[in-house]
């Protein structure tokens, strides 16, 4: 699995993780872009870490929405990309193409909303 670490454009570090299983405690404080769907079982890895944001795919939302089901439980700025706009598994994909679809209450807070590219929403969330 891909760890790829980049400058986020503000001071801060950019982390691209294939998978969000691959979260470390070390993490805290980082921007996250994981290829993982922003389901409640990944929501689960990235809830154990203390990020300044993640990013998740849609996976096609799935049946009640499943597939962003998790990013509600998340409590800092947490979006999902879309499965049309990023490969699934593929963060640098995402962090190039992808295309916000949903948004928490934090992301919100933060001047996330849906059409937004994920690489304007880092660039958005101030520090």
């Amino acid at each position: 699995m891909a760890r790829t670490v980049l400058p986020d454009g503000n001071g801060g570090r950019l982390l691209l993780l294939d998978s969000i299983a691959e979260i470390r405690s070390e993490d805290a404080g980082w921007l996250v872009v994981s290829g993982s769907h922003g389901g409640v079982s990944a929501a689960e890895f990235a809830i154990a870490v203390s990020l300044r944001g993640c990013f998740l795919n849609d996976a096609g939302f799935g049946k009640d929405d499943a597939g962003v089901a998790g990013l509600v439980l998340l409590p800092y700025p947490a979006a999902a990309y879309s499965h049309d706009s990023a490969r699934i598994g593929d963060a640098a994909d995402a962090w190039v193409h992808g295309m916000l679809t949903r948004v928490n209450a934090a992301g919100q807070a933060a001047g996330w909303q849906a059409g937004l590219s994920v690489s304007e929403a880092v660039k958005r969330l101030s520090r």
